[in-house]
């Protein structure tokens, strides 16, 4: 069992990857074998909606989406982790995820999804909101914690100073251990879900 941990912020080893190894660390006590990808410091752009990955099974432009697409598909859970900028995710990590969820060509279905947010003061809950929103729309299981998955501080100092935030944190990494091993044992016990066929409905 496998989670990738995505630090979605430009300081390669700042406060949301200060949190995001809170959670990493439970969840190898867990037994769950781990890995964060780094892209808030990476040049990517955003989806254009061409739709060549409908037809060639891969994003158009091969950078890190097409990298970490393969990892994507194996995991059994992803935690996206941001930065708060104007009480929204970094705009990296946004173009990084649209390509990632919609020209991986799998069933996402049953992967277990958590976010997590870093903010020196405001703007946490609407980023918690925004990288949800990848995951309900997936039919990816939400993980939660005993608060909001979100950190405060503008240092990684201040970030350890948080202890309700590295708890919430460390909270998060067990929830999620036990939510990806019980939908284990449910795939071997009852499979997974009937799913219907997909219907379009578009509003004029």
């Amino acid at each position: 069992m496998k989670v990738l941990l995505i630090n979605g912020s430009p300081n390669i080893k700042g406060c949301t990857y200060t949190a995001l190894t809170e959670v990493e660390k439970t969840l190898n006590e867990a037994g769950i074998e781990t890995e964060i990808i780094q892209v808030g410091s990476k040049d990517l752009r955003g989806c254009i909606g061409c739709r060549q990955c409908k037809k060639n099974g891969k994003c158009v432009f091969n950078d890190l989406v097409n990298e970490v697409a393969p990892k994507f598909a194996e995991c059994d859970g992803i935690v996206i982790g941001s930065p708060v900028y104007y009480a929204s995710a970094n705009g990296t990590l946004i173009s990084f995820i649209d390509r990632l969820f919609y020209s991986v060509p799998i069933d996402k279905s049953m992967k277990v999804g958590a976010a997590v947010v870093s903010a020196r003061r405001g703007g946490c809950s609407a980023t918690f909101d925004e990288i949800n929103k990848y995951f309900t729309i997936s039919g990816m299981p939400v993980a939660s914690s005993q608060y909001w998955n979100s950190v405060h501080g503008y240092t990684p100092e201040d970030v350890y100073a948080d202890k309700e935030g590295c708890q919430t944190m460390r909270t998060l990494g067990r929830n999620m251990a036990f939510l990806i091993k019980s939908i284990q044992l449910g795939k071997k016990e009852y499979g997974l879900p009937e799913k219907e066929d997909h219907v379009f409905t578009n509003f004029i």
